[in-house]
């Protein structure tokens, strides 16, 4: 319904390319290591991954939300953490500059990270501003040509990897939200630095990091768009941004549903296999069913953002019904595998600790209740 003939050409190419370059070796050693290959970023890079929606001129594929979905679900069904690569560029990092950048600012910072050679991180949370973000401490003071940038960010995907970042700060603390400003920033400026590495529970292989800014000075050509309409541009991005938490949700149930399936015709107790048994067959049918209802609404979402319809409720509404779906799926999955869900080396496991964040990163699922029901019930 929502698919043309082109966009199950890129579910092929996507799937294809997952399957092919994400392989049980790599991923495990991904976990071990907790860096993620380069070789492979490259790879994805080549495929037109990291430009999906980046117009053709810029470097991009030039393709629409639709076509966004489907490779994230596609990766994200065979890694968790290598569809978060595909994610950033297409969605936080590159959002922000394809919605408020000017040429110049396209053209320096966003072609080298659809092509592969630069990474770009997002940084709107902080220790004390996480679903109110407008609460903010970091500011932008101007001095001349430059603002000077002192705050503290955290929780931020990909910070110690990252070329540049786009920082949201206050360049005026008296207007609230209506104070914010977003910049781009050089992570080698003098007075930028990082925290260590988070230690997660999942999507090990990208890091997470504080990025501290101590008097740092920005050039005034790197603001992001107006002062003041910083917040305007993070809630924009955040639409997209849902939307793609949504498609890695589907991606990683979907993944869940076939190791689980997979295993109920394998494993055999009381002389049978334990797909035959009614209460294993009965969670399947729940979990494929539920998985359904949660596709629809992520495809349905992608495709009200190509036809220019305002899909943030609907974006929300497949956040959070996505994301609470996948860890449901995830958790049945697991059970269905018994202690042997339990190891590391079996699939699941690692799928089971990787959905986890989906609820919470990128707004929690309350937060999405928030936004659903402060539409609906909007005077």
């Amino acid at each position: 319904m929502y698919f043309t003939e082109q966009h199950e050409l890129i579910r092929k190419l996507a799937r294809e390319f997952a399957e092919k370059e994400l392989t049980s070796e790599i991923l495990d050693k991904v976990e071990e290591t907790e860096m993620f290959p380069e070789e492979i970023l490259n790879k994805m890079a080549k495929a037109g991954f990291f430009g999906i929606k980046v117009p053709k001129e810029l470097g991009g594929q030039g393709a629409d939300a639709r076509s966004y979905v489907i490779v994230m679900e596609e990766i994200a069904r065979v890694s968790g953490v290598a569809s978060i690569y595909v994610s950033s560029p297409n969605s936080l990092s590159g959002g922000p500059l394809l919605l408020s950048g000017n040429e110049e600012q396209k053209e320096k910072y966003l072609r080298p990270v659809v092509t592969g050679k630069k990474k770009l991180a997002f940084a709107l949370t902080e220790p004390g501003a996480g679903s109110d973000a407008g609460s903010m401490a970091t500011t932008a003071v101007k001095d001349g040509d430059y603002y000077v940038l002192n705050g503290r960010k955290c929780f931020i995907t990909m910070a110690p990897l990252a070329d540049y970042a786009v920082i949201y700060a206050k360049t005026d603390m008296t207007k609230g939200t209506r104070g914010i400003s977003a910049f781009i920033v050089d992570m080698r400026l003098p007075g930028v630095s990082c925290g260590k590495s988070e230690n997660k529970m999942g999507v090990v292989g990208c890091a997470t990091s504080d990025i501290i800014l101590e008097n740092v000075r920005v050039h005034k050509n790197d603001l992001l768009g107006e002062e003041g309409k910083g917040f305007i541009n993070a809630m924009k991005t955040l639409d997209t941004g849902r939307l793609g938490v949504s498609a890695q949700s589907i991606g990683v149930a979907q993944g869940c549903l076939d190791e689980a399936i997979k295993y109920a015709k394998e494993r055999k107790q009381f002389g049978k296999r334990i797909g035959d048994f009614q209460a294993i067959s009965f969670m399947i049918a729940d979990m494929a069913t539920k998985l359904e209802a949660a596709k629809q609404l992520v495809y349905k979402a992608a495709y009200m953002m190509d036809m220019h319809q305002d899909a943030s409720m609907n974006a929300s509404m497949a956040k959070y019904y996505a994301s609470e779906i996948c860890n449901e799926i995830a958790a049945k999955a697991l059970q269905i595998h018994g202690g042997y869900g339990f190891i590391k080396d079996y699939k699941i496991e690692r799928m089971y600790r990787d959905c986890r964040v989906f609820t919470i990163y990128e707004g929690t699922s309350q937060v999405q209740q928030m936004v659903i029901s402060g539409r609906l019930l909007k005077k």
